[in-house]
């Protein structure tokens, strides 16, 4: 008890750990939330290349300009004069309609639309490839039922906006227990080290302490503040902004759990290198994107080599952003994501190990 209480001072008096402790986990899913609370762009201004000049070639152009996500500013007589509207940043987008559009349609065989996007925006560049995707396939569907054949329905599962927000705000929200943890605990490491020697992790409050009462005092608090910390990052947020989230409160709580757990020994065994308090920040906001791309939400997992894979497997935020997406829009079970809950277990475990390794071996005296 002696070194939970000499831990919340520590954390309530460092202005800098409350920050990222509290204010950060606060106000910025907030702010990330209200950007892409829209979760989609509307009227995306595009240019029209119509080299068929047919009237399933006129259908389409008017079916993408009575979508709400793109809006046909006019047409363009070849590529080079919509590529110059392009630059000019009166469109962000082309439909290139070739010349044997309306002929290969009417023989049944497959016709191609090329949309070109400026892909320095990304939701601009959803809105028009989403746009083009869903009525091609509406007139694909006409063309079909015109020739007896089964109809075209497109169903949007688990995202039904199909939102940038509803997207990636999961992962965005794991993350950022993780490494707000990491920043908190490595400011902590970093103030011990500057104030009682670049060798010494912690110092003992009696000659009896041990370094399994600092590990486990340590970590009891940081439990305590993150287990409120993550019950509004994963439960309030998502409601204040109208997110899918769908997950049973008992499988939440057996995915947090042990997620928390392997954070914050994974946090205290990696900031244990820590020689000053401004390094860490440095590292773990650099490590951030990598993070998301590798734990396979924002880059298909099928896509991402096995060593990069591997290198996953080593951060808890892997398999806490999987099992929170697949919880919390895809209606999953915890009996359904077991595996990553295991996983956690198995993290929390050896981190654990490794932390009283490491303060362990730090020298006290």
């Amino acid at each position: 008890m002696r070194y939970i209480f000499h831990e919340l001072r520590t954390v309530f008096k460092d202005e800098g750990v409350l920050i990222f402790f509290i204010l950060v986990p606060l106000v910025y899913p907030l702010l990330y939330s209200w950007i892409y609370n829209n979760e989609t762009v509307r009227d995306v201004p595009v240019v029209v290349v119509d080299e068929s000049h047919s009237t399933l070639s006129r259908t389409l152009a008017r079916k993408m300009d009575a979508s709400p996500d793109v809006s046909v500013i006019g047409y363009a007589d070849n590529i080079d004069d919509a590529r110059e509207a392009m630059a000019k940043q009166e469109a962000f987008g082309i439909i290139y309609i070739p010349s044997d559009f309306d002929h290969r349609l009417n023989r049944r065989q497959q016709a191609t639309v090329s949309v070109y996007c400026d892909m320095s925006l990304l939701l601009a560049y959803k809105a028009i490839y989403i746009t083009a995707m869903s009525v091609t396939s509406d007139m694909n569907a006409d063309v079909q039922m015109k020739s007896k054949g089964e109809p075209f329905a497109e169903v949007s599962i688990f995202n039904p906006a199909q939102g940038y927000g509803t997207f990636i705000l999961p992962a965005v929200l794991m993350l950022i227990i993780q490494q707000t943890l990491a920043l908190g605990i490595g400011m902590i490491t970093g103030t011990q080290r500057e104030r009682n020697g670049q060798h010494r992790l912690w110092t003992p409050l009696s000659p009896s302490d041990t370094f399994l009462k600092v590990v486990l005092g340590k970590s009891v608090v940081y439990f305590m503040i993150y287990a409120v910390v993550s019950a509004y990052l994963t439960c309030v947020v998502p409601l204040l902004f109208s997110f899918v989230q769908i997950a049973r409160p008992w499988d939440m709580v057996q995915l947090l759990v042990p997620f928390i757990i392997a954070c914050i020994f994974f946090a205290m065994t990696v900031t244990s290198v820590v020689r000053c308090r401004e390094n860490v920040i440095l590292v773990v906001v650099f490590a951030s994107v990598p993070l998301m791309f590798i734990s396979g939400l924002s880059w298909p997992q099928p896509n991402i080599s096995w060593w990069w894979q591997s290198v996953s497997w080593l951060f808890p935020s892997t398999f806490g952003i999987q099992g929170f997406v697949r919880l919390s829009e895809m209606g999953a079970t915890a009996r359904e994501i077991m595996p990553n809950i295991v996983a956690l277990w198995v993290q929390a475990l050896f981190y654990f190990i490794t932390t009283c390794i490491i303060y362990g071996r730090t020298p006290n005296k």
